[in-house]
């Protein structure tokens, strides 16, 4: 629908938007956005110049630095690929976190149970039991969704809160480590239920489970039937229906699939890099997936490198309280780019054109 503006001109909506285009928004927001987030460091009396040079170096100044990015962009990735599944269909599925904690449950039971099982079968079944479990919070709020047309995004923001207190009552409870210092956490992990990791670095091999899992999401979204019928649901559901697509399928399939990602994420966590499950496991990477997966247009191959350039400002907002600054500035960048972003798509689905005589 057109609007009109003062004199001869209109914001028309577009139907399509060039890739150049879409990229020179996205990084262009990048750089509004961490521009206005600066000139609130100014105002503190902090130089931002000096801030983000920390959080640069910190992050890939290093060998240990570029590892630590790696160890943060492995759930970072996962959660945004699953999240920007939902994205796809237009499902608004905002529980990416809560998904994590789910998974990461799901894990750890085989972790703490059934300790004695080898690494061969150990991992296998930590890995299904964490796809299982956050795929299965993932449908929760896709169940009324599909069947009543219930706003998805409130019950999935919800579902949140209730995964992290579940942990949070395990870990102060019923698998709480009685040698921990009575800190909230379970005993640490056997050895057969570790992912091995790249030599002296924390980074797990679940690194080549992420790159498997963009890969092919990515042919599935660009060449697969299904992922044709997933851009068809998400556009029109009656379109869908003439088309002879089952949308209730559809959706179901997509929001567990979405949530078993990010189950797998908490797995990877828990598993690659904690080695124990513990009230705090994640600083918020399924929220910051939502981030993620807007800034790379929902592309599965751009999430990865978005991913990376999110790691490093998590690594780095780690690092800056040594040199005085709140890490919580890191939360206040994420906020303002996600602003800009969202702005930037009024210039990607809107023009500005001449009226016709």
């Amino acid at each position: 629908m057109n609007r009109k503006l003062l004199g001869s001109w209109e914001i028309k909506k577009t139907n399509s938007s060039s890739a150049v285009k879409k990229v020179v928004i996205s990084v262009t927001s990048i750089v509004l956005g961490l521009i206005f987030a600066g000139l609130f460091v100014l105002i503190t009396g902090k130089d931002p110049l000096q801030l983000y040079s920390e959080i640069l170096q910190s992050s890939v100044g290093s060998i240990y630095g570029f590892s630590e990015t790696i160890v943060e962009m492995i759930p970072l990735a996962l959660c945004s690929l699953g999240v920007s599944l939902a994205f796809r269909m237009q499902l608004w599925n905002i529980g990416a976190e809560g998904q994590f904690y789910m998974g990461a449950f799901g894990a750890t039971y085989f972790a703490l149970f059934f300790s004695d099982l080898p690494k061969l079968i150990m991992l296998p079944l930590m890995l299904l039991a964490g796809f299982i479990c956050g795929g299965l919070w993932g449908l929760i709020p896709a169940l009324p969704k599909a069947f009543w047309n219930v706003n998805e995004t409130i019950s999935s923001l919800l579902l949140n809160y209730v995964a992290y207190f579940w942990i949070a009552y395990l870990v102060y409870g019923p698998w709480k480590d009685p040698k921990g210092n009575n800190f909230p956490l379970t005993k640490e992990f056997s050895q057969s239920a570790t992912i091995p990791v790249f030599g002296n670095t924390r980074i797990s091999y679940a690194l080549f489970l992420m790159l498997i899992i963009a890969i092919v999401l990515f042919f599935i979204l660009k060449y697969s039937k299904w992922g044709y019928e997933i851009r068809v649901s998400g556009s029109s559901r009656k379109a869908a229906d003439y088309a002879g697509m089952n949308y209730i399928k559809n959706v179901l399939m997509v929001m567990f699939l979405s949530g078993a990602l990010s189950g797998i994420a908490g797995m990877a966590e828990v598993s690659g890099v904690l080695h124990r499950l513990q009230q705090t496991i994640s600083p918020g990477y399924g929220y910051t997936a939502i981030l993620i997966a807007l800034l790379a247009r929902l592309n599965p191959l751009s999430i990865l490198l978005v991913s990376f350039l999110m790691g490093g400002l998590l690594v780095g907002g780690f690092s800056l309280q040594t040199s005085g600054f709140p890490s919580s500035m890191v939360s206040m960048f994420q906020g303002s780019i996600l602003f800009f972003v969202l702005a930037g798509e009024i210039f990607n689905n809107y023009r500005l054109v001449r009226k016709k005589a």
